[in-house]
């Protein structure tokens, strides 16, 4: 590395400087949006499990055939709905999640199951559609502002027409989720088909429709997986604000850090360059005597 003069020292000192205010301000652009994005989670949560838990017991109890959705398969192919972020600057966000869908796919493949993925957000589109995945469907730009509700009902058709033609047997659904209030992980949920009670009843009791049963229970499935997918995505929103300001923040401490580093090697540079110029006047005097 040439040594660097004082001047290029200053310019550098200067750079990392602009470099700490922008990370700074993405830091408090992502806290501020993290409120929000942590307000509208914690308020979708309770309807989401309360609906999950509702279809959970109806598939334990009434006809599979009630619903082509309700019915349980041999899996020989399945889809995994995998979301990631659009953007970077997020630290591991989306490589831990690459990394986690990846697992899933080879244990799948292990097993000698198919795999096709829907793709929500750019990061993981990109990675995954130039590596040879099968993919469905790709979508990009769904985190830009609100979260686009037309990509949760498109997502939701896809999902539900293939597993009522059989084009799959099973669908998961992987997306980073928030964890407590400063922590967060990958997450894998199975999306299709729903789950029974494994409570060791045997006893469901019976349900009483007032209205046509298909016709309630086609609208509930329905309601359920578009549900899941955006409450998935709101989760996954907050996940990625809360590693971005944390990313955000240990950038701008390492700028303050590089800063103090690159101060000190200035001060040293400017006393030797003062010095030199010293000894280079009392070389002079001495030569005029």
């Amino acid at each position: 590395m040439p040594k660097l003069s004082p001047r290029d020292i200053r310019r550098k000192i200067q750079g990392i400087k602009n470099t700490r205010r922008i990370t700074n301000a993405m830091k408090v652009v992502s806290a501020a949006k993290l409120r929000r994005a942590q307000e509208l989670l914690y308020a979708s949560r309770p309807y989401s499990e309360r609906l999950y838990q509702v279809l959970r017991d109806l598939s334990g109890h009434i006809d599979p055939e009630t619903h082509p959705l309700l019915e349980r398969r041999e899996e020989k192919q399945a889809d995994i709905i995998i979301i990631t972020a659009d953007r970077g600057l997020a630290g591991a966000f989306n490589s831990n999640l690459i990394k986690r869908a990846e697992e899933l796919i080879n244990e799948k493949r292990s097993l000698g199951v198919g795999v096709s993925l829907i793709l929500i957000g750019r990061k993981g589109f990109q990675y995954f559609s130039k590596r040879g995945y099968q993919v469905i469907k790709g979508y990009d730009e769904v985190f830009r502002k609100e979260i686009n509700f037309s990509v949760v009902k498109e997502v939701g058709k896809i999902v539900r027409d293939r597993y009522a033609s059989r084009e799959t047997d099973a669908v998961y659904l992987l997306n980073n989720e928030m964890v407590t209030r400063v922590s967060y992980k990958p997450m894998m949920r199975a999306f299709l088909p729903f789950e029974k009670p494994q409570d060791g009843r045997e006893d469901y009791g019976v349900y009483e429709f007032e209205v046509e049963k298909e016709e309630f229970v086609s609208k509930l499935v329905d309601l359920y997986l578009n549900y899941q997918i955006y409450r998935a995505m709101v989760e996954s929103n907050a996940a990625e604000h809360f590693a971005r300001m944390v990313a955000m923040d240990n950038a701008t401490r390492n700028a303050d850090e590089l800063v103090r580093t690159w101060t000190l090697i200035f001060n040293k540079a400017r006393q030797e360059a003062i010095t030199s110029e010293l000894i280079d006047i009392v070389n002079a005097v001495e030569a005029m005597k």
